[in-house]
């Protein structure tokens, strides 16, 4: 009988424990999701006042490079590794539901054709600068923690989820500059809206303020070097921007 009390005894902070350990990593999403909106806005006058200097943009003149299809697979990689990491480190209790799982291979599916079958595609591309290479490998692996963490241990959705529309769909490439991009943000702001999360919205206001950066750099560089190119045509939401 003692003993029976005395492991009840144990096993009660050892739950309390861990249930305040798990509060304080939610909160800590929950930082992290609002710190990489207000980064994400940052990014947006920066990435259209200096511009970025990988791609079309690479300066010959920068040393310490990194060869285009290193770059883009080893850059793209932890958003791959690091949910695994944490679904096999720790209890993934929210994977045994369907809408978690699926939003997960959604995230997991993405990142396996950026960092494994997309790079292996380039031909002769151009080297990208280790800065911003190192800047993009931090992301990937900051981002992965944030999505993997949140939806493998955190998200809570009901499982009729599954079965509802959730995912919008478009292109309209003739209407915009930068058709791939507006691809892209509806990819993620549909994300955002499936998983219904500050960690998802965080994800993709931050792919729309980067990417309107990248954007209104194409924009003006196609203007630049094409007389005849379309006055009207938008930067990156068709009849908007």
């Amino acid at each position: 009988m003692e003993r029976a009390e005395a492991a009840g005894t144990t096993r009660w902070p050892r739950a309390a424990c861990l249930a305040t350990v798990m509060l304080m990593e939610q909160r800590l999403l929950d930082a992290l999701a609002y710190l990489q909106s207000g980064l994400g806005i940052l990014c947006l006058p920066l990435v259209g006042h200096f511009g970025t200097s990988y791609g079309r943009y690479f300066s010959p003149s920068l040393s310490w490079r990194v060869p285009a299809r290193s770059a883009w697979a080893l850059q793209e990689l932890p958003s791959l590794a690091v949910p695994l990491l944490v679904c096999a480190r720790a209890p993934a209790e929210r994977l045994q539901r369907w809408p978690n799982r699926v939003l997960l291979a959604m995230f997991l599916v993405h990142y396996v054709h950026r960092a494994l079958i997309f790079p292996f595609l380039i031909r002769g591309g151009k080297p990208t600068p280790f800065f911003t290479w190192s800047l993009a490998f931090v992301f990937c692996a900051f981002n992965g923690y944030l999505q993997g963490t949140y939806l493998s241990r955190y998200a809570a959705y009901d499982e009729g989820w599954v079965t509802g529309p959730r995912f919008l769909a478009g292109g309209l490439f003739e209407y915009v500059t930068a058709a791939n991009y507006f691809g892209e943000v509806i990819e993620w702001f549909g994300f955002a809206i499936a998983s219904w999360s500050i960690q998802g919205m965080a994800f993709a206001v931050f792919t729309f303020s980067f990417l309107l950066g990248r954007a209104k750099q194409h924009h003006q560089w196609y203007l630049e070097k094409f007389e005849d190119y379309p006055k009207c045509r938008k930067i990156l939401i068709p009849f908007l921007v």
